[in-house]
């Protein structure tokens, strides 16, 4: 990728009650266990007013190595609901290790024709910064199927589910600013400061990876972002590392702002460790003064804030506040 101006952002269209979501594998296989996290996933769904269908590779015990399908074919599904007028929306089932295998094949002018909100996390948040990069795209880092809507949301208290319900409907159906996310206790300000920017990230690994590929985003794209991320597995060494590359790559000199996900099974973090995250993030910091929000509900550890890729989102480290400036969703 070329040139200095961010991309002029493609919002994808929002959705109306009756619109038809599609649940689909684009990573990871459906292990027999998670087929009832799916039922759930159609549940909430359908509560919230729209219709819901599985896509075809979404099927228990369907898988080709580590995946649902072969890159190609998972691409050949991607694309054909991308170019389906009657599709609003599609929500990955699972991450996985899938994504960067087919990162060539997908239709970015079925994108450009008709966007649509793509939801997920982990190796979905790879497609979320490629498709960025390639066409503008808004790419919605939040829940998905097996470890979301039909997981971690299950668990939660019923007040939190109503409140992330409520939240999600706007993300999907608005055409105005959120606003301030739902913040909670856990947020805590490593470093203070206030700033706006838009919102780029995913999963710290996957961050790295989509640098390494030629669908990376221009380093220049990073200036005065707000970059967030998130872990889960590896040890925290491993995050020490990532950060270093993003580091050395010059992302870390632009940002203007940070945002930290809840770490997720990461050996070495374990309460009472050293060092801690926040240890780790203002090492690799060091004397760069930019504000930084850690602990937030975003990634792994589940149920999911929402976080849209390209969003301008402003934050108040200090205060605890990151909201979403911008709407998610354009016009029908």
């Amino acid at each position: 990728m070329t040139g200095s101006a961010p991309p002029q952002l493609l919002r994808p269209r929002a959705l109306r009650p009756g619109d038809l979501v599609v649940v689909a594998a684009l990573s990871g296989p459906l292990p027999a266990a998670h087929e009832p996290n799916v039922e759930q996933t159609v549940v909430v769904l359908e509560r919230m007013g729209f219709r819901v269908r599985r896509a075809p590779l979404l099927g228990v015990g369907r898988h080709h190595w580590w995946s649902a399908a072969t890159p190609a074919e998972t691409a050949g599904e991607l694309n054909g609901l991308l170019r389906d007028p009657e599709v609003r929306a599609i929500v990955a089932s699972d991450g996985g290790q899938t994504v960067l295998g087919y990162l060539d094949l997908i239709d970015v002018e079925a994108i450009r024709a008709d966007p649509k909100p793509i939801l997920g996390y982990s190796d979905i948040s790879l497609l979320h910064l490629v498709l960025y990069a390639r066409t503008g795209l808004v790419g919605f880092h939040a829940d998905m199927a097996v470890p979301g809507f039909g997981g971690h949301w299950q668990s939660a208290p019923v007040a939190c589910q109503a409140e992330l319900e409520r939240l999600y409907f706007r993300l999907l159906t608005g055409t105005e600013a959120i606003g301030a996310l739902p913040a909670s206790p856990s947020w805590e300000c490593w470093r203070p400061g206030r700033v706006e920017g838009r919102l780029i990230g995913g999963v710290i690994n996957r961050i790295v990876l989509a640098q390494a590929t030629r669908f990376a985003l221009p380093l220049e794209w990073f200036d005065g972002a707000v970059l967030f991320w998130e872990e889960t597995g590896g040890l925290a060494s491993y995050v020490w590392s990532y950060l270093q590359v993003l580091r050395h790559c010059g992302i870390l000199d632009r940002i203007s702002g940070m945002v930290v996900g809840v770490p997720h099974e990461i050996g070495g973090l374990e309460p009472g460790a050293s060092p801690a995250l926040r240890e780790i993030v203002l090492d690799v910091l060091g004397d760069r003064d930019i504000p930084v929000l850690g602990n937030v509900e975003f990634g792994h550890a589940g149920p999911n804030l929402p976080m849209p890729v390209g969003i301008r989102v402003g934050l108040d480290a200090q205060q605890r506040t990151l909201s979403l400036l911008e709407p998610t969703s354009g016009p029908r």
